[in-house]
């Protein structure tokens, strides 16, 4: 099914989840000021925050709408789109600058292009405001991890998405029920009628967690409940040769112990296991070191060991709080039955 941009000149209708950060959010309203493609409109969402973001959208000439609850960026992008005008939905995060045709750029590939039912953004490797050593990891992983321009995607990520209004229309909001994996649910009922690209010629630099303690703080919640949330279709930590390499970096763990039992021989486990982790993301190591020289080359070497044995950690923890409450609900629902056949 093909979607059929109706105006020459289609209006973009820019949703922006805002809670707080009102400094960074105003980066963000910048930035689209700047862009190269006039026909937009911005909406900001405040998602009852506590600071004057609101109040800074309004005063720059943003569109305001709010929140009754905070319910976290996915109620708000959805009621984002609910008072957008729009031919295209352009789904924005507030801690992201876009570059100045990353708009242009996405109007011209979706009329190009009318399969095309769901466009995504890259992250550039540079972070917004925080340039600390652990912003800069992970702009660098972010870059190259997350939202690769490489290679296609295998998943969707809502931070920075173009979406015809039609096809919002027919493929319904994003579901509101789910947490990290929102957008990979998104993926999966847009391609059922239409194709999904990621496009490097939609750039923007995001703000990233300024100390390793927040990213690994926020890998390991996001793993935990991605694993929660989880079903079948979606590819494990976006990507199954880091989702293994992440299971090797636990198993060296207790592997730790071997030498007791193994001798000598049981000593090369573990660094064998670490080296084989390595391997199974070497892209991103060698990225790193090209980037950055072989200082931070090592900075970053061991930082991303750590944000892969937390997110692989994370992961183990949904899967064992997944089985846990799917064996409570199977004996709650033995249960009525049970009382039933006690009374026949």
């Amino acid at each position: 099914m093909e979607h059929i941009m109706s105006r020459e000149h289609p209006l973009v209708s820019v949703i922006i989840p805002s809670y707080n950060r009102s400094g960074v959010l105003k980066l963000c309203l910048e930035a689209l000021e700047e862009q190269t493609y006039p026909h937009i409109e911005v909406i900001v969402v405040d998602d009852c925050g506590t600071e004057d973001a609101a109040q800074v959208a309004a005063a720059m000439g943003t569109k305001v709408v709010r929140t009754r609850v905070n319910g976290g960026p996915t109620p708000a992008r959805n009621l984002g789109a609910e008072h957008a005008a729009g031919e295209i939905l352009l789904f924005l995060d507030a801690d992201i600058a876009l570059d100045p045709d990353a708009v242009e750029n996405a109007v011209r590939i979706l009329e190009a292009h009318p399969e095309i039912g769901a466009l995504g953004g890259i992250m550039l490797p540079e972070s917004l405001v925080s340039q600390s050593l652990a912003s800069q990891y992970r702009a660098l992983q972010m870059h190259r991890w997350w939202m690769p321009a490489h290679r296609p995607t295998l998943e969707l990520h809502a931070a920075v998405l173009a979406v015809p209004a039609k096809v919002f229309a027919e493929i319904g909001p994003f579901d509101p029920r789910l947490r990290e994996t929102v957008s990979s649910d998104y993926r999966i009922r847009v391609t059922r009628s239409y194709e999904v690209k990621l496009s490097d010629a939609i750039r923007g630099r995001k703000d990233h967690d300024p100390t390793v303690r927040m990213i690994l703080r926020k890998v390991l919640r996001r793993a935990r409940m991605s694993a929660l949330d989880w079903h079948q279709g979606e590819t494990p930590g976006d990507s199954v040769p880091r989702a293994v390499g992440g299971v090797l970096l636990l198993a060296a763990v207790p592997a730790l112990a071997l030498p007791l039992v193994a001798g000598r021989r049981g000593a090369l486990v573990p660094p064998a296991l670490v080296a084989a982790a390595m391997a199974m993301d070497a892209g991103t190591y060698r990225f790193a070191f090209a980037q950055r020289g072989v200082a931070f080359g090592l900075y970053f070497s061991g930082v991303h060991l750590a944000v892969t044995f937390t997110g692989a950690l994370g992961g183990a923890a949904g899967v064992l709080q997944r089985f846990a409450l799917s064996r409570l609900e199977k004996a709650a629902a033995r249960k009525p039955n049970q009382a039933l056949a006690e009374q026949d």
